[in-house]
């Protein structure tokens, strides 16, 4: 049971809820402040022109229309055009919690019985079909007119629920879906950030690694809050052992500030999301408080910016994990056989991982390109400006995904290598325990497909990361 007040909605408990089915309850003064600002919407609408209830939309802002039900119905039939597949239902999930949770903070100006609908929807779990390509980061208009719509049909015969012109523009004024699919690709990156370390802890100890690189000292020299947790966790992972060299390659020796800069913009992008999930931005904002304001609050170019730094910033982790299994492959490092092969002259053991690994990382940087960088003009010229919010959200779950295959890419060397060193190479608990967690992989060493371990190894991320959590969230 999730309980809807428009206030503290997390990206957490949205990336929790999305596999469905779920439950959730609107508080009395969620209802309340929708109902008051309905309220004054009506008052405002008889005083002064309001976009979207009195005048037409986009470049017909300045026609004249009279509210009415008629035109509401229309605006929705034509506004839910769209195109491509179908979204997956943790997606569509997601997008109806966020717009429900947005509608309770009471800035829509919308009938009280429209939020009703929408958590019966919800937790009937009766999803709309939400297609790929609904908007341009100015709200995803054709995404929640196709939900208005679907809410509307499913409605009983008795008490048909028809969107009139107080429900139809401000039900729709939202990036719920772009905040939705930000917000399941911050949760899946973020597991994939702490699984990685665990990961990197492995690769350490194949390969006799310098804890020096994670020492306090390293927190002042790059004294920025994801390179120092990074440091914290990998200094409680490690240990101090012996180490082979004075300076690791840069796989290990650069770790905090590599992959501190993943945990950083994360921690951007999850307070983005959890901002804009319990704000009232519909456009145009009429409070409960009478206040009434016509705004570009519809622009998401913060959540596209938050977004393109994650996925900037997993490159940067990614490129860090990928040397690390190139590392465990060359026996001047483990002092194993080349590619940790069986010693059968000419096996490849690990050697296609590694292929796979960077196939995974360059589909990483192709995901990495800036979204927040486009723009376009529409609507006769007059909307001349938009974030690409929507789409920065699609690819940074690409990256969630292609960041996961590399953490489990390298788990799979990482494992193999240690199981090879046996007694040779002492582990600390944590380490021990990650190996532990690893021991579903097959064994054995004799060239064979992998494909089976790397998909073991992309199941085994949320253990992992959860291994990692007491020290992180200590931190």
């Amino acid at each position: 049971m999730i309980r809807i007040d428009g206030r503290h909605l997390s990206t957490a408990q949205i990336a929790t809820a999305a596999d469905g089915p779920l439950t959730v309850e609107v508080s009395g003064p969620a209802l309340d402040r929708v109902a008051r600002s309905h309220q004054q919407a009506v008052l405002a609408g008889r005083l002064r022109p309001i976009y979207g209830l009195s005048t037409g939309v986009g470049a017909n802002r300045s026609v004249d229309v009279e509210p009415d039900t008629a035109g509401a119905q229309g605006l929705l039939r034509s506004h839910a055009t769209s195109a491509g597949g179908p979204r997956s239902a943790d997606r569509v999930r997601a997008m109806l919690l966020i717009r429900l949770n947005q509608l309770c903070a009471g800035g829509a100006g919308l009938r009280p019985v429209v939020v009703s609908a929408l958590a019966e929807m919800i937790n009937a779990d009766a999803l709309p079909v939400i297609r790929e390509f609904v908007g341009i980061g100015t709200a995803e208009l054709s995404a929640l007119a196709s939900t208005a719509l679907a809410l509307q049909d499913r409605s009983p015969a008795h008490d048909r629920l028809v969107f009139g012109p107080h429900d139809a523009l401000p039900f729709i004024s939202s990036n719920a879906a772009a905040l939705s699919d930000a917000a399941l690709a911050a949760h899946r990156l973020g597991t994939g950030a702490r699984a990685a370390l665990a990961v990197a802890a492995l690769s350490f100890a194949a390969v006799s690694g310098n804890a020096e690189a994670y020492a306090a000292p390293v927190e002042q020299a790059t004294p920025m809050p994801g390179a120092r947790a990074a440091c914290r966790v990998m200094r409680a992972l490690v240990g101090a052992p012996e180490p082979a060299r004075i300076q690791d390659p840069y796989g290990l020796r650069a770790l905090p500030q590599g992959h501190g800069m993943l945990l950083d913009a994360l921690s951007g992008l999850t307070a983005t999301i959890d901002a804009f999930v319990n704000a009232p931005s519909e456009n145009p904002s009429i409070l409960p408080d009478g206040s009434v304001a016509h705004h570009g609050g519809f622009h998401a170019g913060y959540l596209a910016l938050a977004c393109d730094a994650a996925a900037i910033a997993s490159v940067q982790s990614g490129q860090l994990s990928l040397n690390r299994l190139t590392y465990a492959s060359e026996p001047n490092h483990t002092g194993l056989e080349p590619f940790l092969g069986d010693g059968t002259p000419g096996a490849s053991g690990v050697m296609v991982v590694e292929y796979v690994a960077a196939a995974a990382l360059g589909d990483l940087r192709a995901a990495a390109a800036p979204a927040a960088t486009q723009s376009i003009t529409l609507s006769r010229g007059i909307e001349d400006t938009a974030s690409f919010a929507s789409l920065a959200a699609r690819q940074l779950l690409t990256a969630a995904e292609r960041y996961e295959l590399l953490v489990a890419c390298e788990l799979v060397a990482a494992a193999r290598a240690l199981r090879m060193a046996g007694s040779r190479t002492a582990l600390t608990g944590p380490q021990a325990r990650a190996l532990e967690l690893a021991a579903e992989l097959p064994g054995g060493v004799a060239d064979r497909d992998l494909t089976g371990d790397l998909e073991l190894g992309q199941r085994l991320v949320p253990a992992l990361a959860e291994l990692v959590g007491p020290y992180y969230d200590g931190d």
